[in-house]
């Protein structure tokens, strides 16, 4: 996994680079402007993507009731994926009372 996210990221810096290489080198405003715009735009998405590959992907879940976190580790283990970590948080009253009336207690 490390080698295809260093090879994405590489990959995507070197289309930044040539869009900056475009830039500088081009004749007009509009050959300047259509280089950079798909050089940039690859560029991000593939960073994004090796970013996304060497952390991992992570996903929250939010609900309430009392059978919630069963249902979640029931469908998990049914569905056979893998878990890295898994966190509960019990709301403050602060949490609560900012859900009910939409500002905080001391506002």
């Amino acid at each position: 996994m490390n080698v295809v996210a260093g090879v994405m990221l590489v990959l995507g810096f070197g289309f930044i680079l040539s869009g900056v290489i475009g830039i500088l080198r081009l004749p007009d405003f509009y050959c300047r402007l259509h280089a950079m715009g798909t050089c940039d735009t690859l560029g991000v998405a593939l960073m994004i993507g090796g970013l996304a590959v060497s952390e991992g992907f992570t996903h929250t879940l939010r609900g309430e009731g009392d059978d919630f976190v069963t249902h979640v580790i029931n469908f998990i283990a049914r569905e056979g994926i893998r878990v890295r970590g898994f966190r509960t948080e019990i709301p403050t009253l602060e949490d609560v009372f900012l859900k009910l009336t939409g500002h905080g207690i001391r506002d």
